[in-house]
């Protein structure tokens, strides 16, 4: 009886085993695709797949992303055999790539390391810190003349004495001078500004203006502008993250410019700066 028993449950066992899916295992150099010339292997399209997942929400499936992949391959080949890498604007991009690849294969690693700390932001903050203007523009054309813009500026002087002048507010000032149709609407106000958004002429008048102070002529390549600075915004209320990415920044050109500073030495180098002036 016990014989019989582990016959039948022996003969149960070899029903499951049989009845059972066997698992294929796929080797990373198994061929997924071959696509004209180009072999696609499990291990490159897994790598690739990988790829897309971690930098997508919403990836693909792996059935839609090989047929991506079948016509990215093709595409290739077509390319090839129309000779387009030889055209300018590829070898362009080309170009920029490999600028780019270097990039991050020499300063990559480096730009990896770089720390900001709080102490860091406050002292690039003292120099840099938000302000709140209003200005009176007297506007001349990116492509003016020497004359027109001797014009505009007489204007703009003529505009600038009034406003010395006068015991009216400066926010109905601005409605009767400025060209700024936009600022005018509200008495001249740009709202909270960095030095990263402001022009650099502007930006370092009004930085060193006291608040309520009016200042002029400042000249940019918008015109000439009568300041006044309504506002300087302390630390404690400023905006951190962009605190931290302009230090941050900062950081990383220190380390392109002594990248470029210390390659350049192996390089031949001749400017001929008369030629651009």
């Amino acid at each position: 009886m016990n014989s019989l028993r582990t016959v039948k449950k022996l003969f149960i066992l070899f029903i499951v085993i049989v009845s059972v899916k066997p698992i294929f295992a796929a080797d990373d150099n198994d061929v997924v695709a071959q696509i004209g010339s180009k072999s696609l292997t499990v291990g490159e399209f897994n790598k690739r797949f990988q790829e897309v997942k971690s930098q997508t929400l919403n990836p693909p499936t792996k059935q839609q992303f090989l047929e991506d992949l079948v016509r990215f391959y093709i595409g290739l080949q077509e390319a090839e055999k129309k000779k387009i890498k030889d055209e300018a604007v590829v070898q362009d991009r080309i170009q920029q790539e490999i600028y780019k690849g270097l990039l991050e294969k020499v300063l990559g690693p480096k730009v990896n390391q770089i720390k900001v700390s709080d102490e860091e932001m406050k002292k690039w903050y003292a120099k840099n810190p938000e302000l709140r203007t209003s200005h009176i523009l007297t506007e001349y054309k990116p492509n003016s003349t020497p004359e027109e813009i001797e014009a505009a500026k007489k204007r703009a002087i003529e505009n600038y004495e009034s406003v010395k002048k006068s015991n009216r507010p400066f926010e109905e000032l601005v409605r009767l001078y400025s060209d700024d149709t936009i600022s005018k609407q509200t008495g001249g106000d740009v709202g909270w500004q960095t030095r990263l958004t402001l022009v650099p002429a502007y930006y370092e008048a009004a930085l060193n203006m006291k608040v309520g102070e009016v200042k002029g002529l400042i000249q940019t390549p918008f015109g000439f502008h009568v300041i006044k600075l309504t506002g300087k915004r302390s630390y404690e209320n400023a905006n951190k993250r962009q605190i931290r990415t302009a230090v941050f920044d900062e950081k990383r050109l220190q380390l392109f410019n002594e990248y470029f500073d210390k390659v350049k030495r192996d390089y031949s180098i001749k400017l001929n700066t008369k030629l651009i002036q």
